[in-house]
């Protein structure tokens, strides 16, 4: 098994107990930061932006978006990384008058990968620009609305849907092929049926469900029949009379979509089906063009998601011929992608086969020819691969699972090398063939900076620094990351950030942040930030921990959850509450959780299943029953109700409502097309017939989240609760009314 060290209990007594002597006489004379500091941005700041890097324009070149400043312009520079002399690379604003108002230059809709021929979208119509002859001209001009234009590698098309349907347009001619003409409320052809859009391709796909070949020869796309699916109801209490939105949505044990993968040339003609048995009850992951565009790599996965297959697709007859496969006995995992060798020798896959997350290259025929990386830690992200060199370049999770840093190793996995140092995490850029690489890195008590090395990881130069000179005139609280042990010998990942001034005699309330999903961990060792100051200031104890499925375990932690979920996490977070009562300076009666999604089925739970340990919860677009949620997210953990009638009664929150103690509030939006209100109803109806007190807030109109005003009356009602239940103080209204929204926007 694999554990983050723990801090000994020592040290940590010992540290609790530096902090309340208190710091140097310099130290003492340390400001707070003030409430519009925190929430407003305003000065003086502590941190500041770290230089916009965007990527590489060559081996010696990374990109880095500038603004117009006096007598330099604004856009995208190419830096040497050698030298760091800066030359303009891409001057979007000369075409601004060209182009005319309300098109952003430097924002396309799509582009070459030398920016020469650009699409725009304005009014729901398309626009071409073509950078080299500065002629930019209207594509598209129709009631309906054209949807994830995207051009073709060589430049001279661009792809699109539109009713459902898949068009291109020839750019040199404006001449428009239309592929497909079944599109309906029904049939979607290149734009991804909702379950697809949200658990199989996700959301930055925005529904685009076609793919170019890198000939620009053919259009892959898969094809959605929802005509088998059940509707659910969104209602809107908009106008007198209302509405109501019927979406398709699948939940467990329902009929999924039925998906066709088709494969059409370019140049217009028939549309060549692959050969996939449609009686099937399946799925269709992410698909992956061979070098050259020779054939499509499918990827194929059965309801039970215990089975994978790769399949290669011939576009000229259909024909399909599998690859590779690969069957875990819980769930298995889609490929995220597959990187290519350039000499056709075969590819790179990471895979959780093992128990953990590891690159295994593999032949052309399927064969795996070398596990590149192993051990009880896991592959985040292939980054590079240098076939001269034979050396891969990729970011992991090896010295420690709250931590990632970047490593090579060799194509016959020998010479693993640690290219970055020190106790940080790192976010890395890597240059094309791995020669540079840009480090952003920190950790909980370092503001994040940004450096360049070499391949070998010697620094060329520091980049950036976020902290400002005004940082260490301020006191800011602490925030520490530990470990929690479990009774099994599970060593959890937490962090806090312990109140302002903390004195160990005192006690204090707990407000505990959570999401909880498999394989979602929440706990890094990276900068926060300054939004957690406020609450440490106001005396709140604020806390994250994860769970043994969280990621932090492997494959071997999360299988556990297989066919239980909610058991897991109520364990270790029990474990995590009990740890925290035995701590002399917790308030005991003021433990709060708190999240969203996932994290919201995780706090109803916390008061009902885990009633006692947690005394309050803020629960948002919460899952109550996983009958009620999606049939390919729930099913993979879950299997169908029919399969795992007893797991599914156990990981509701229904089932434990009879336990309910302490206090709830309850949050969501009428329109949740995701996690529907239907959630909360449910848990409402059967909180009223126990006569359970608890509170309850609806958002009209509210998706899975929400912006605008509404977003900011949400994050001050959560700060109300904090005010009253947590911190015993009044609501400063008056501070908050005039803030809007920092950072994130809840998911």
């Amino acid at each position: 098994m694999h554990c983050i060290p723990q801090m000994p209990v020592r040290r940590f007594m010992l540290t609790l107990l530096l902090l309340a002597l208190g710091l140097t006489a310099a130290g003492q004379e340390k400001k707070g930061l003030t409430f519009d500091q925190i929430f407003k941005g305003a000065g003086p700041r502590v941190t500041t932006s770290l230089p916009s890097v965007t990527g590489w324009a060559d081996d010696d070149h990374y990109l880095e978006v500038r603004r117009a400043e006096a007598g330099h312009k604004g856009g995208a520079y190419a830096i040497e990384a050698a030298s760091g002399a800066a030359t303009l690379y891409r001057d979007m604003e000369q075409y601004r008058a060209i182009i005319g108002v309300g098109i952003e230059p430097s924002a396309p809709a799509s582009a070459t990968e030398k920016y020469d021929k650009l699409i725009y979208v304005k009014e729901n119509d398309l626009f071409f620009l073509n950078a080299a002859t500065r002629e930019f001209r209207r594509l598209t001009q129709t009631p309906g609305v054209e949807k994830n234009p995207t051009i073709s590698p060589d430049g001279a098309y661009v792809a699109f849907t539109r009713d459902n349907n898949l068009f291109a347009i020839e750019l040199a001619s404006g001449k428009e092929k239309q592929y497909t003409a079944d599109g309906s409320d029904v049939v979607y052809n290149g734009w991804a049926s909702w379950v697809y859009y949200e658990e199989i391709f996700g959301r930055p796909s925005r529904y685009r469900a076609f793919w170019w070949s890198p000939d620009s020869r053919h259009l892959a796309f898969f094809r959605f029949d929802d005509s088998r699916v059940p509707f659910f109801p969104l209602f809107s209490d908009e106008g007198v009379n209302g509405s109501v939105e019927q979406t398709r949505y699948p939940k467990p044990g329902d009929p999924n979509p039925a998906v066709r993968c088709g494969i059409v040339p370019v140049v217009g003609g028939r549309v060549t089906w692959a050969r996939f048995d449609e009686g099937n009850d399946q799925y269709f992951g992410t698909p992956f063009w061979a070098p050259g565009g020779a054939s499509l790599w499918v990827q194929w996965m059965n309801r039970g998601q215990d089975t994978l297959k790769l399949v290669a697709v011939d576009p000229s007859t259909g024909a399909t011929s599998q690859i590779a496969e690969e069957h875990q006995s819980s769930w298995v995992e889609w490929y995220p992608s597959i990187t290519f060798l350039s000499d056709g020798s075969g590819f790179i896959v990471k895979s959780d086969r093992d128990g953990w997350k590891h690159l295994y290259l593999v032949g052309m025929d399927g064969k795996v020819k070398q596990q590149l990386t192993r051990g009880t830690w896991e592959v985040v992200d292939l980054l590079c691969v240098n076939l001269a060199r034979r050396r891969t370049y990729f970011t992991a999770r090896k010295e420690a699972t709250t931590r990632t840093d970047l490593y090579s190793v060799s194509l016959d996995g020998t010479g693993l090398k640690r290219l970055t140092t020190g106790l940080f995490t790192h976010s890395v850029q890597v240059s094309p063939s791995g020669k540079y690489f840009i480090t952003s890195y920190g950790n909980v008590a370092t503001p994040t900076r940004m450096a360049l090395h070499t391949e070998e990881g010697t620094l060329v130069r520091e980049l950036a620094d976020s902290k400002t000179n005004e940082f260490d005139r301020y006191e800011l609280a602490r925030t520490e990351l530990f470990t929690i042990p479990t009774f099994d010998g599970y060593a959890l990942p937490a962090i806090w950030t312990l109140p302002a001034g903390f004195d160990p005699a005192k006690r204090y309330p707990v407000l505990i942040s959570v999401y909880g999903g498999p394989l979602s961990p929440t706990v890094s060792d990276g900068w926060k930030g300054i939004g957690e100051q406020w609450l440490a200031q106001e005396g709140v104890i604020q806390m994250s921990v994860d769970h043994r499925g969280s990621g932090h375990f492997g494959k071997e932690g999360a299988a556990q959850m297989y066919r239980c979920l909610g058991k897991w996490e109520m364990h270790d977070y029990g474990e995590a509450a009990r740890w925290l009562r035995s701590r002399p300076f917790v308030d005991t009666t003021k433990i709060c959780i708190t999240g969203a999604s996932y994290g919201g089925y995780v706090a109803c739970m916390a008061l009902t299943a885990g009633a006692g340990l947690f005394t309050h919860g803020l629960a948002g677009s919460s899952v109550t029953d996983w009958r009620l949620y999606d049939s390919h997210y729930t099913e993979r953990y879950m299997d169908t109700p029919a399969e795992n009638p007893e797991g599914y009664k156990e990981g509701s929150v229904m089932t434990h409502a009879d336990r309910y103690r302490g206090l709830l509030r309850i949050v969501h939006g009428t329109m949740d097309d995701n996690v529907h209100m239907q959630n909360a109803l449910r848990l409402v109806d059967t909180l009223e017939d126990l006569n359970k007190h608890f509170e309850l807030l609806i958002y009209p109109g509210g998706r899975h989240g929400w912006g605008g005003p509404k977003a900011i009356h949400s994050r001050n009602e959560n700060y109300r609760f904090y005010y009253r239940y947590l911190i015993g103080k009044e609501f400063p209204d008056k501070l908050f009314q005039g803030a809007g929204l920092m950072g994130r926007r809840r998911r």
